[in-house]
């Protein structure tokens, strides 16, 4: 239950996020939250992190589906709940859901956190990495198994 929770609470938080920022932000509108550290630029990426593999639409998707294919395999597969993992699988989940309905739909993905010092992103991406790095832990640190 904790992991289709978490899912479902970052894909509403991702999408409604984008949805603001679509609805009050011209394309490559930027303002400044913290000058010079954090701001709020509207952008469409048609790419990956960094831009990478730019206007690779149906790879994104069909690569998407793998991973929460197996994801979901993995997590029928945990006989025993982890609430630890549930929540960093449902995070993974929900970040890469709310990123492929984007680019399912328009074939970008809308950022918009900027701290000046990488690349725009966004809550989904925040997700994605916040998962993986409590998945890597649990795994590789604490020794833990599916």
């Amino acid at each position: 239950m904790v992991f289709w929770l978490t899912a479902v609470i970052i894909l509403i938080l991702d999408q409604g996020s984008k949805y603001l920022i679509k609805s009050n932000f011209n394309l490559f509108d930027s303002v400044p939250l913290i000058p010079n550290i954090f701001h709020l630029t509207y952008i469409e990426n048609p790419g990956a992190a960094f831009g990478m593999l730019a206007h690779k639409r149906l790879f994104f998707i069909l690569i998407t589906f793998v991973i929460l294919a197996i994801i979901f395999y993995l997590y029928m597969k945990m006989g025993k709940s982890n609430k630890v993992l549930d929540i960093s699988l449902g995070l993974v989940v929900g970040g890469a859901i709310g990123n492929l309905l984007d680019r399912l739909l328009t074939g970008t993905v809308t950022d918009f956190f900027d701290f000046r010092v990488f690349p725009i992103f966004n809550i989904a991406d925040s997700a994605i990495v916040i998962g993986m790095i409590i998945v890597a832990y649990q795994f590789i640190i604490k020794g833990e198994e599916f």
